[in-house]
């Protein structure tokens, strides 16, 4: 592990960086030009503490997961994070498996919808990124252990994700997530992490196992989805599916129908902000 060159590097890619330019509110007056190292360390989801460390040269060698959060909070480019990952001493992620690495160009177009939720997803429903408005609308998924971060194993071992519908609409998503996971699986054969999660699941869901046997297979696209939530009701949204296919990865972007009242809950939502979503009992 190179300490120096990779304190050196984040120190530099941190100070190009402005908050306007992460989805961040500039706030007061800056003495200095780019990101505090606190603004980084949120963006990433470690302690403002241990990235300190790094940027001192002083820090424990980050884990593939932390550097993935690491290039995708600095705005990194696909060869700035294989270099990022050469510092550290590992190998980048290759072609044949899902990145977790997120486009600087993607994130900025997630960062300028304010107003509209929208994430970016893997093929395979790892959430890589959310703006604020899709953490009010389902929860702040990325501030969830990495583990915990995919929603088909959320939604079918019920720990999360389920309560977000209205009860009559389950079936449908389970339906969906398991033909679209089929066509991925199929699609990417050599790719460890979908395959490792199908075998996870139809092992410990039940129903997971009986749709996985039906052999449906669709690839997720645009739909209408309905969302209750705790504090604004029930919302009818719109689900855009971008695909970035280099990547495997979607930009998923919810919006409403103008002038509706799914559109004027949404907006109260937009005002109410980020609350605690964890349903009671």
């Amino acid at each position: 592990m190179h300490r120096t060159e990779l304190a050196d590097f984040l120190r530099r890619c941190r100070a190009r960086l402005g908050p306007a330019d992460v989805g961040l509110t500039p706030g007061p007056r800056r003495r200095t030009p780019g990101l505090r190292r606190e603004e980084v360390a949120q963006l990433t989801g470690m302690s403002p503490d241990y990235y300190t460390r790094l940027e001192q040269a002083r820090g424990p060698r980050p884990s593939r997961q932390m550097l993935t959060a690491l290039a995708r909070a600095l705005r990194l480019t696909d060869d700035e994070r294989d270099h990022l990952f050469h510092l550290v001493g590992e190998e980048p992620p290759r072609d044949g498996t899902t990145s977790g690495h997120v486009r600087p160009g993607l994130l900025r177009v997630l960062d300028r919808l304010y107003d509209t939720p929208a994430q970016v997803i893997t093929d395979w429903g790892d959430v890589l990124a959310q703006n604020a408005m899709a953490a009010a609308l389902v929860g702040d998924i990325t501030a969830r252990p990495p583990d915990d971060r995919n929603i088909v194993r959320s939604f079918f071992s019920r720990q999360y994700d389920s309560w977000i519908f209205p009860p009559e609409d389950l079936d449908g998503h389970a339906r969906t997530h398991v033909a679209n996971l089929r066509a991925v699986v199929a699609a990417r054969p050599d790719d460890p992490g979908p395959a490792a999660l199908v075998a996870e699941l139809r092992a410990t869901s039940a129903h997971f196992a009986a749709l996985w046997e039906t052999h449906e297979v669709a690839v997720r696209r645009s739909v209408v989805k309905r969302f209750v939530h705790p504090v604004v009701g029930t919302l009818e949204l719109e689900c855009e599916v971008l695909l970035s296919a280099e990547h495997a990865q979607r930009l998923i972007v919810h919006t409403a129908t103008p002038g509706s009242e799914s559109a004027a809950r949404l907006e109260l939502l937009r005002v109410v902000g980020l609350q605690d979503l964890t349903p009671s009992g």
